[in-house]
């Protein structure tokens, strides 16, 4: 396949069979390595011609907490038509592209109850360990995230399954809610009924029969929320799936939907290309702290913030966090950053959000669907069964793996087009299922930060 030159000012190359990197020139030790025409960190080493780079001669320039400068650039998109999708609309006049039965524990106490419902109704359950013993902003966090999940768009009704003594019991997890559409979320906690398992599958056969008159109708694209998200990323990760997905973003948001970015962490060494972005200043104050305040979560804990890549984005050829993300931050596209948004707030907003949160693949799929997101694209260079409650496509960074997991991806972005690619997510949002969707793999799970009593 030979080597490929991302960005002319580049001094390495990267291997399109392995995705390793290779010395372009001979690069001195204490010498700024560059890909994406940035620096992902400095030789540690003399660099011959040709010679590998990687963790024996290449390490992580991150730091600490940094200050920023606002310099924005020209970065708007000409229009685009929008075309047509079909969905379901709802009260509220949000859209949704699936109409599934959701069951939403408050409580890990009552997973195996809402599991059991699940198996006998065909209802989606998602549990989670959390909703007692927290504290806080903590709770708070395990709050805003239900709440996102209960009035998600894509389900046609919701049961919120709890105990009864639990801190996060429904009326102060209605606190949280707010509004919401009431014929379409029923409650039970399970200590103030006789069967909770009977009354269970009552509440959810009601919301199946009333969500049986729930159809699809012609509406805009505008109206669709893009999750972006990378996974088990690999050297190719940043030629092929993710600049692939960046100009899906562009292309969705010129035609003025909305898409959005997590993975905090791996924005570390690429954060400035996104701060320029930013629609004003307040937008980028608010990344700075977005960024600054994530730095500071690693080191409270006595953790450097270069504490990635993985071992497997390792093998796969990423070297250090900088590399990482700045070809992470590539699914972006170069779209106007439009807002920032902290745990359970939803996109309200075209263009391009910025979510709180870790890179941590389930915690990550999970924020971007409490956020509105109605399909994620997922890119993977080294394969996931992983998905979230919504459509998640997998694209893979190369043939290999989507030749060796046809159950697992979707699409696959070494020899696909974005012509192909924007084609199967309209197809997927019309109604279409994703291999996650076909293999039941949907799962959550809650970022936890805090104490447990």
């Amino acid at each position: 396949m030979g080597n490929f030159v991302i960005h002319p000012d580049d001094n390495v190359e990267v291997c399109l069979e392995n995705g390793h990197k290779y010395a372009r020139r001979d690069i001195l030790k204490g010498e700024n390595v560059i890909k994406y025409g940035f620096p992902i960190g400095v030789a540690t080493a003399n660099i011959k011609k040709g010679e590998h780079v990687h963790t024996h001669n290449l390490k992580t320039k991150l730091s600490k907490s940094l200050e920023y400068t606002y310099l924005p650039s020209e970065n708007k998109l000409e229009p685009i038509a929008p075309v047509s999708i079909s969905a379901y609309v709802r009260k509220n006049g949000e859209i949704g592209i699936r109409n599934d039965i959701w069951i939403i524990p408050t409580v890990g106490c009552v997973n195996g109850i809402a599991e059991s419902i699940s198996k006998k109704t065909g209802a989606f359950c998602f549990t989670h360990p959390y909703g007692c013993s927290q504290l806080g902003g903590d709770m708070l966090v395990t709050q805003k995230t239900l709440s996102g999940l209960i009035k998600h768009p894509n389900a046609g009704g919701v049961l919120v399954l709890g105990l009864g003594c639990e801190n996060n019991n429904i009326a102060s997890l209605k606190e949280q809610l707010g509004e919401y559409d009431k014929s379409r979320v029923r409650f039970l906690n399970a200590q103030t009924c006789e069967d909770e398992l009977e009354e269970g599958v009552r509440l959810v056969n009601e919301l199946k029969a009333q969500a049986k008159s729930d159809k699809r109708e012609s509406v805009s694209v505008s109206r669709l929320k893009v999750g972006l998200k990378c996974g088990g990323s690999d050297g190719l990760s940043g030629i092929t799936a993710n600049p692939m997905v960046g100009r899906i973003a562009d292309k969705l948001i010129a035609m003025g939907a909305s898409c959005a970015l997590t993975e905090v962490p791996e924005m570390f060494g690429a954060e400035q290309l996104l701060m320029n972005r930013c629609v004003s200043e307040e937008v980028f104050n608010k990344t700075v702290k977005l960024i600054n305040g994530f730095k500071e979560y690693f080191i409270s804990h006595n953790q450097p913030v270069s504490e990635n890549p993985s071992p497997g984005n390792k093998e796969g050829g990423i070297t250090t966090l900088e590399e990482k993300s700045l070809g992470c931050v590539q699914k972006g596209g170069k779209a106007p950053v439009t807002d920032v948004l902290t745990y359970g707030e939803r996109i309200n907003k075209s263009g391009l959000s910025l979510i709180d949160g870790p890179g941590n693949d389930i915690v990550a799929v999970t924020n971007l669907t409490a956020a509105g997101c109605h399909i994620i694209l997922f890119t993977t260079g080294r394969g996931t069964p992983l998905g979230a409650p919504v459509p998640t496509l997998k694209l893979s960074t190369n043939t290999a793996l989507a030749e060796k997991k046809r159950s697992w991806i979707d699409f696959d972005s070494q020899k696909g087009s974005d012509d192909g690619l924007f084609s199967l997510i309209i197809e997927t949002v019309n109604g279409k299922q994703a291999k996650n969707e076909i293999n039941s793999c949907r799962e959550i799970a809650i970022f936890k930060s805090g104490v447990t009593l």
